[in-house]
């Protein structure tokens, strides 16, 4: 249960009541009522606007108001007490009983706290890392990997229908060029001697083992022919080469895709040539010529009549080129016809994770969909910063294997898969990250992740403990559920119900706003709260959570901490991190 909603529901429920009454005039709109969390803890557990937003339609004073609306709040079981602040605000507490209540709520889930029906089955497509299919991922890859991947599932657990979606950029000169590099690395294979190789080509190593399979299939069946008769299947066997590479760097992530989509096959079928041709009848294409760039011209700029798309009219800064100069389509082109392709498989709602070096695009991108799909279509972009790769704080050096960076592949073998992904997404995807491979091995609280598992390990750990120190005693959740709740009293024990209850809201505004970092910031509060609990229990023997001599207490303990950890675990699914029983 979202309780801010829940409240919310009810004080819309008062002031219906007094619409009726004739207390209040008929038909307010209560559009803008929120129910929220005060910006002071020592306010209260929730706070309303409702007095200052409906003050003037209501003809009265803010704070009459307020006290009208707190007279039919008072009324409510769950509610403790009301305050009446300030101008008008509204300050609520709620009762103990209450919070009890919901850790019984979150025993009865388990680890499917915090579902929500907010999406109601609403379609969206995710497309992330899409990574030119030239070699093998690297660090900055895998943080947009890791917070799509993340976003995905933060939006099903919110009730939205998630497809995962890969775009394939394999059209254009850097797959002709990686053709070329593995047809250097073929010739090689075969024993002859390449040198170096030319520049815009690609020397990694992780060329040399799809060489040697071709060669090996093959034989010197290539050798001495014209670059005509091999470019093309060189191509072909050269992008599903990478993209079986990049598929096994995924998989090693955790990270898996509903559906692969190919830009070259979306040119080869027409696409671009149909949606191109779409918004020319609407008189969206047109042949012109664009104003000089802003600021200091570049020497070989030069005027010349180019096919546009009137990006001006949906809110970009300049037309758009669409066609080059040699009658291809720009890609641009193929990209406004990739999202229509989607928008026409039923996504309305599409988002995007790009690297940050794209951040000039989405403007175009943006005014693109608004057209294509005449406004019916929303696009949000995320872009993801660069990942600063470090050792101890000294920066990493570069990959013998790729040549030119660091492996995203190296990094899940040094640290797993779970710490790379819990890392990621410590920090909003628009902010830098320092990625410090000694700092996120160590065992301490500066490290978020230990932070979280160790939390999750000792509950375990508690449990395990509980059950030798009480065979007969159930212990499962539905037990626990049962046990005298009431028991539970030191303030520490109660703020930690307040906060893991806070779940249900922090699933559906996160979702809402496409923000899977803020997991994080919410888990590591419950971690801290948990082991604040813990410690506080090393120095008063009577808050350990185990009370040999009291029963009934021990139990109420253990629902606490048993529904801490479902918590923890709900949290850590959304990141796709296992949580963990033990740590060694």
């Amino acid at each position: 249960m979202n309780l801010f909603q829940h409240f919310r529901a009810e004080l819309i429920q008062i002031i219906d009541d007094l619409c009726r009454s004739g207390a209040l005039p008929a038909d307010l709109d209560t559009a803008r009522v929120a129910v929220e969390p005060p910006r002071d803890p020592g306010h209260g557990d929730m706070a309303t606007n409702a007095a200052m937003v409906l003050a003037k339609a209501a003809g009265a004073r803010p704070r009459d108001l307020a006290e009208t609306l707190a007279a039919g709040l008072r009324g409510l079981d769950a509610i403790r007490e009301v305050e009446v602040a300030g101008p008008g605000f509204i300050n609520m507490r709620l009762g103990d009983s209450f919070w009890r209540d919901r850790l019984r709520e979150i025993l009865a889930a388990g680890r499917a706290y915090g579902e929500s029906g907010l999406g109601a089955g609403q379609a969206v497509n995710v497309e992330f890392v899409s990574a030119n299919p030239t070699g093998p991922m690297h660090v900055g890859h895998g943080r947009g990997a890791v917070v799509g991947d993340a976003l995905a599932s933060l939006l099903a657990k919110a009730g939205f229908l998630v497809t995962r979606e890969y775009y394939i950029n394999d059209a254009g000169a850097q797959v002709e060029a990686l053709a070329r590099s593995l047809h250097l690395r073929y010739r090689e294979a075969l024993g002859e001697a390449v040198g170096e190789f030319p520049d815009g080509l690609y020397p990694g190593d992780y060329l040399v083992a799809p060489a040697r399979a071709l060669a090996e299939a093959d034989g010197d069946a290539w050798l001495g022919r014209d670059e005509g008769d091999w470019l093309e299947p060189f191509r072909a066997y050269a992008v599903a080469a990478m993209m079986d590479l990049i598929r096994d760097d995924l998989a090693a992530l955790g990270v898996t895709f509903d559906r692969f989509s190919s830009e070259r096959a979306l040119v080869q079928a027409g696409g671009v040539d149909a949606a191109l041709a779409e918004l020319q009848d609407r008189g969206l294409i047109y042949d012109g010529v664009l104003e000089p760039p802003k600021g200091k011209t570049p020497e070989d700029w030069e005027p010349r009549q180019q096919t546009l798309f009137r990006a001006t009219d949906f809110g970009d800064d300049v037309d758009r080129p669409v066609r080059k100069s040699d009658g291809s389509w720009t890609y641009f082109a193929t990209d406004m016809a990739y999202h229509l392709d989607k928008f026409r498989r039923g996504y309305a709602t599409m988002i995007d994770v790009w690297g940050a070096d794209h951040g000039g695009y989405v403007k175009r991108m943006a005014a693109a969909v608004k057209a294509l799909t005449e406004g019916r279509g929303e696009l949000d972009v995320k872009l993801c910063q660069m990942v600063n790769l470090l050792d101890g704080g000294a920066p990493v050096k570069m990959s013998k294997r790729a040549g030119t960076f660091v492996t995203l592949r190296d990094v899940i073998d040094q640290v797993g898969k779970d710490v790379v992904r819990f890392i990621m997404l410590t920090r909003k995807n628009d902010a830098h990250l320092d990625f410090d491979l000694k700092a996120v091995t160590e065992q301490s609280r500066e490290n978020p992740v230990f932070y979280v598992q160790y939390a999750h390990a000792r509950i375990c750990s508690v449990m395990r403990h509980a059950a030798d120190a009480f065979p007969d005693a159930d212990l499962s959740p539905d037990a626990l559920a049962a046990a005298p709740l009431d028991r539970l009293a030191d303030p520490a024990e109660l703020a930690l119900v307040r906060t893991m209850a806070g779940w249900p809201r922090l699933v559906e505004s996160a979702a809402e706003a496409h923000e899977p970092h803020r997991v994080a910031y919410f888990l590591d509060e419950v971690a801290t709260q948990f082991h604040m609990l813990w410690n506080k229990g090393k120095d008063d023997a009577s808050l350990r959570f185990i009370a040999l001599e009291d029963r009934d207490l021990t139990l109420a303990r253990l629902a606490l901490i048993q529904a801490t950890a479902f918590v923890l675990a709900s949290g850590l699914d959304v990141f796709g991190v296992q949580p963990v029983e033990e740590l060694r």
